[in-house]
């Protein structure tokens, strides 16, 4: 009864999440002191001038473009099919389609075939907000970036010679996708200015992590970041180009709304061992993926383990490498690709501004062509904030939901989410693998943790590293001395002795 995994991206495909520390840049949002929307109710309500003189003629050009389709287009040669000439952009997502010759739109995430533009946009539009009621299709999909309905406008004119130029610009929607489109102009403003680069294609490197952080830092100098201040979600308002995308936001609990968590989560305890440990090797932040299991019927999501991403930012390469060989794992274990997360060294363990943003897509993309909801767990993992109460790394998981339809230019809620705690009875032979590649990967870098130095006046980082995993560590694990092994790694730093380590220890497993 539990679904197939979801397709994991393979090198060179498009990947469900990127693999490595964030390139991808956030969502364009909306400029300060944006223009207000245009044609509200006032205007509708009987306002005299050209809008009220043209409105017969508005309803003429609405009921002759019923009858104009994308065939009609095409075959008139108003428009010519080819790949991602087509594409959406909703709540700072953007979707990217093929027009066919026979008029049929092919959405290149999943290869769903569409009819139309209104059944394209209107499922989209859903997968993000699921209280969307349409899809605004004409005036939502565009064309090498103009919007469709500039194109039946122009065949209105080539046929419909005694309307209005005015009147036939008009979008051909319903009076209640009038509404929805009002709502929605300003973000199209703001987004039309955006590149028609697809930022999602840069380099599969990932949107999982903050700032590109000082990998420059002197070895043995402990980072001193400057804390940032946490700001409650009701504080943000619209989006604002002026603010900072590393702003971190204060999760919100469901019962705060008076809503149920929409899914369970059961999460093992060698998960956050393997994420904790991945965690405190180096200054700058890190990212993995999570795999696991979902079940329908029970709505239980069930993470039982971490892949991290061994591959530095900008590193296209070798995250298309990386990307690869976790599909591959995943598919060895039967698992799905449930989640991802990634560390915040010196900062509380909440999402930022940009969190939000790639967490909402993920979810998006992981749902994919399901049409059951399936869940997407982002996992926070704040290891050296001095605002933690002891040693132990503070690990915090979040979900997004989406802003109220109301607000489109809001950004996402995050939200708070409850798990329940699974302690594993012994620590697998493939964490210890994972473990010691990850010494093998960070070796010798400029902003490897030195765990040998001290973290406080009774502790060293190794110390801290212990203590952090103490809980996490299962009491009857009978690889202790391997895992003294990584222990004893780590504390002689970039020493030439960790390759010759890990090939005896991997031999040993």
């Amino acid at each position: 009864g539990l679904s197939p995994p979801p397709p994991c991206p393979r090198a060179g495909a498009r990947p469900q999440f990127p693999c490595s520390p964030r390139q991808a840049e956030p969502p364009a949002r909306p400029q300060a002191g944006a223009p207000p929307l245009r044609g509200g109710a006032v205007s509708r309500a009987g306002k005299k001038g050209p809008a009220a003189r043209g409105a017969h003629w508005a309803q003429r050009a609405r009921g002759a473009g019923r009858a104009v389709t994308l065939r009609v287009l095409l075959k008139d040669a108003l428009l010519e099919p080819g790949a991602g000439v087509l594409s959406i952009y909703y709540l700072g997502k953007k979707f990217m389609g093929d027009l066919q010759p026979d008029g049929r739109i092919v959405w290149q995430e999943t290869g769903q075939v569409f009819n139309s533009p209104s059944a394209w946009a209107t499922h989209c539009k859903k997968l993000v907000n699921p209280a969307k009621k349409s899809g605004c299709g004409w005036a939502s999909v565009k064309y090498k970036g103009q919007k469709l309905d500039k194109y039946k406008a122009a065949w209105l004119r080539r046929h419909q010679l005694h309307i209005p130029t005015a009147a036939a610009d008009e979008s051909p929607a319903s009076e209640g996708e009038e509404e929805e489109l009002l709502i929605e102009e300003e973000e199209e403003e703001v987004l039309a200015g955006v590149s028609t680069e697809d930022k999602s294609r840069r380099p599969p490197v990932k949107g999982p992590v903050e700032p590109a952080h000082p990998e420059a830092v002197p070895p043995g100098k402990r980072l001193e970041n400057k804390i940032r201040a946490p700001v409650r979600y009701c504080m943000l308002g619209s989006r604002d180009s002026a603010r900072n995308p590393h702003t971190l936001v204060e999760v919100t609990s469901f019962a705060a709304i008076n809503k149920f968590q929409p899914f369970n989560v059961a999460i093992s305890s060698n998960v956050l061992f393997l994420l904790d440990f991945h965690s405190h090797l180096t200054r700058s932040e890190v990212v993995g993926y999570l795999g696991g299991r979902w079940d329908i019927n029970s709505q239980m999501l069930t993470v039982l383990r971490a892949f991290p991403c061994r591959s530095r930012l900008g590193d296209a390469d070798m995250a298309a490498t990386m990307e690869e060989e976790i599909y591959q794992s995943l598919l060895l274990r039967g698992l799905s690709l449930v989640g991802w997360y990634h560390s915040h060294p010196h900062s509380p363990a909440l999402p930022s501004l940009q969190d939000i943003d790639s967490q909402m897509d993920y979810q998006l993309r992981l749902q994919g062509s399901s049409n059951g909801f399936q869940p997407c767990l982002a996992l926070l993992c704040s290891p050296y904030y001095t605002g933690n109460p002891g040693p132990e790394s503070k690990i915090s998981p979040f979900w997004v939901m989406p802003p109220p339809e109301q607000r489109p230019s809001d950004y996402g809620i995050p939200m708070d989410v409850e798990m329940a705690y699974v302690q594993d009875n012994f620590l697998t032979n493939d964490i210890l693998h994972e473990m010691m590649l990850l010494v093998e990967f960070y070796k010798g870098a400029p902003d490897l943790v030195r765990f040998q130095e001290p973290w406080s006046q009774e502790h060293t980082y190794l110390d801290k590293l212990k203590l952090s995993l103490a809980s996490r560590t299962p009491e009857d694990q009978g690889l202790g001395h391997a895992l003294e092994q990584v222990y004893s790694l780590l504390k002689q730093g970039s020493g030439g002795t960790a390759s010759e380590g890990l090939g005896a220890l991997l031999v040993g497993l």
